[in-house]
Order: C-alpha cells, then sequence, then structure tokens
C-alpha cells in the first residue's frame, strides 16, 4: 500500500477541479497524438487532462488512479507519463536527484521549486530571460531551455 502523507493528500485534493474530462474527450487527445487509446492512456488521460493545468508526480497520478477506482501500477504509470512526454502531451520538469514533474502546459516556461513543499509551480512569463547559450557541437541543435529557480524560505515571510 501506497503511504501518503496528509499534507500531499489534501494539496492533490485542493487541487482537483470539478470539471472532469470524459474518457471520449481523452480518447481523442490520445489519436490526434498518434497514441492508441489504450484502456491504461485513457484512464490516465482522463484523470490527468480533465484538471485544467497542473504540476504532478508519477505518484501523485497513481494515488489518484487509486482513489478513482482505477487498478493500476505505478509502473504503468511512469511508461504512460513517458508516452504521454513523448507525444508532445505533457512536458517533464526535472528536479532534484531524478525527480520529475509532469506539466499539462507544454509551452515554453519556467519554475519555481519551492524545497519544503516538495511542488514546483510556474514562473510568470517574461520575467526570466535565457542569453549567452553556448554553441552546440557539430550536428546538434538545442531544442529548448529548461530553468528551475530553488525557492526556500528565509523566515521572514508569512
Amino acid at each position: 500500500m501506497l503511504f501518503v502523507p496528509p499534507e500531499t493528500r489534501s494539496r492533490l485534493e485542493a487541487e482537483r477541479n470539478t470539471a472532469r474530462m470524459s474518457p471520449a474527450g481523452a480518447c481523442a487527445i490520445l489519436k490526434q497524438a498518434g497514441l492508441r487509446p489504450t484502456r491504461q492512456r485513457i484512464a490516465l488521460g482522463t484523470l490527468l487532462f480533465g484538471e485544467g493545468h497542473r504540476h504532478l508526480t508519477a505518484d501523485d497520478l497513481h494515488l489518484e488512479a487509486i482513489d478513482e477506482g482505477i487498478s493500476l501500477s505505478l509502473a504503468t504509470v511512469y511508461n504512460t507519463l513517458s508516452q504521454f512526454d513523448e507525444a508532445g502531451l505533457i512536458r517533464k520538469v526535472s528536479v532534484s536527484g531524478g525527480k520529475a514533474y509532469y506539466d499539462t502546459d507544454t509551452g515554453d516556461h519556467h519554475h519555481f521549486y519551492i524545497e519544503a513543499e516538495d511542488r514546483i509551480i510556474d514562473i510568470e512569463p517574461g520575467r526570466i530571460g535565457v542569453g549567452g547559450l553556448p554553441a552546440p557541437p557539430a550536428g546538434y541543435e538545442i531544442t529548448k531551455v529548461d530553468v528551475v529557480v530553488r525557492l526556500r524560505r528565509n523566515g521572514t515571510g508569512p
């Protein structure tokens, strides 16, 4: 059984939106991305894409699936998220020690990582500029630059 701290469970429940995507809607998104709409992909797509813009880990999505009575292994969730990322449906944001969040907003933007809360939030567009990138080695091109700014409370805030 997966143990989820109460504060994590509360955060996940607070992030949920009452609007839900239908399985047919998830199926259409998968087909448009060139993915075969399997039972697992439809179930996870319904959870993932029906909630608006979100940042979550594979463990978060696995917990949501369990809460909804969907029986999937954590490995299936990881594999499906990887397939969604490769298809351009979501964006993988790596933080510390190989931990990854999945962002449903695939547009160019950067993130704050709040260490004590183990979560990421978007940095307002246009607030960060990246310049002076090195030329890539011969035969390669830069496809994306991801910036993750780590935050820690300094004791003076709320």
